[in-house]
């Protein structure tokens, strides 16, 4: 109470905006929160977040998590930290739910195309080098223990959880961010984006997907990005195209894309994608050229955008569509581009 019984105010809140780098990429978080919040805090508080994500699931280091599973002598049970073995429980239901189209034990042949640390950007793998990759492939061979929260690693098994680390690494940051009182916050990691609460004007966070991919641009971290600071929709002048389309609400959700446009190499003329089918152990021909998701977390956003990359345009969009997915597909054909939404995408879309 005031000192004439009045209730005191509560203390506006402003837009803060905080980036970084993590995983290759960049951060940026716009948190709702006081003019005269420690800003400092909060961001040392997102980037060491995000340092544990790397720390625990990044194949670039010798000395995280995954690299030590990845090692591990065969038929042995790794012990797991909690957010890693809760995202490779997550990893392979989807694997599952998906028929293997995105599968965490992708790893021998993400290395065997020249993908992984130390692949160069991409190369065509000899026929024996891919049939061990193959051999080594499969997310039925990785058993779960979650009385004593392990992993077994049956002989040879890579991990690799690129697909949806960044995913994982918004939800870790949002989780961070709500449990440190933040009423409102739109989180991105190289493109993947999730947003909760309300600005303090009261609307949500809306976010423009790209559409149609920018031909001047190959740095993956393209894909969704926040609309500006007032809330309305940016025209996309690159391309003179109307962007209003586009812009999706972040109530709660998130979106992620993937695509062929942004991951490609070429060798003697001929162009491969950086996504590879786990069931066939070779990149994804005839790809979409880019596919949105939106779902309640980041994780199942940026896990289900590569999924139906990987069963493409025609299997993907039926998938998606019997499971009330919002999900769109830009698709690349003789005629150009074009685009093909499900129902539930449809209802996406800001008013």
């Amino acid at each position: 109470m005031g000192p004439h019984g009045a209730i005191a105010a509560r203390p506006a809140l402003a837009v803060h905006a905080l980036g970084g780098a993590t995983m290759g990429t960049l951060w940026r978080v716009s948190v709702a929160a006081p003019p005269g919040a420690d800003l400092h805090a909060l961001h040392d508080g997102i980037q060491a977040c995000l340092d544990r994500v790397v720390a625990q699931m990044s194949t670039w280091e010798r000395d995280s998590d995954i690299s030590r599973y990845n090692r591990a002598p065969a038929g042995s049970w790794q012990a797991l930290p909690q957010p890693f073995f809760n995202v490779l429980r997550d990893a392979l239901t989807i694997a599952a739910e998906s028929g293997g189209a995105v599968d965490p034990t992708v790893g021998p042949l993400v290395e065997a195309w020249g993908f992984g640390p130390f692949g160069g950007g991409g190369r065509v793998p000899d026929a024996e080098t891919l049939a061990s990759a193959r051999a080594r492939t499969g997310w039925q061979r990785v058993l779960l223990d979650k009385g004593g929260q392990r992993a077994l690693q049956p002989g040879g098994t890579g991990l690799d959880l690129s697909g949806i680390a960044k995913g994982h690494g918004v939800d870790a940051v949002v989780d961070w961010l709500q449990a440190h009182d933040t009423p409102a916050a739109l989180v991105e990691v190289g493109g993947e984006l999730r947003g909760y609460g309300r600005k303090p004007d009261g609307s949500a966070w809306k976010v423009l997907a790209e559409a149609w991919p920018d031909d001047d641009g190959d740095d993956g971290s393209l894909g969704a990005h926040g609309v500006d600071g007032s809330g309305d929709a940016r025209q996309d002048t690159a391309r003179n195209r109307p962007a209003a389309s586009c812009v999706i609400q972040l109530d709660d959700a998130a979106v992620a894309t993937s695509g062929d446009h942004w991951h490609r190499f070429d060798q003697d003329g001929r162009l491969y994608s950086h996504t590879i089918d786990p069931r066939t152990g070779a990149p994804v021909a005839h790809a979409p050229a880019a596919v949105t998701v939106v779902a309640g977390t980041a994780l199942a956003a940026d896990a289900w955008a590569t999924a139906l990359t990987v069963m493409g345009p025609e299997r993907g969009f039926e998938l998606a569509q019997a499971r009330g997915m919002a999900a769109r597909f830009v698709l690349r054909d003789a005629e150009g581009e074009r685009e093909r939404s499900t129902d539930a995408y449809m209802q996406r879309l800001a008013q």
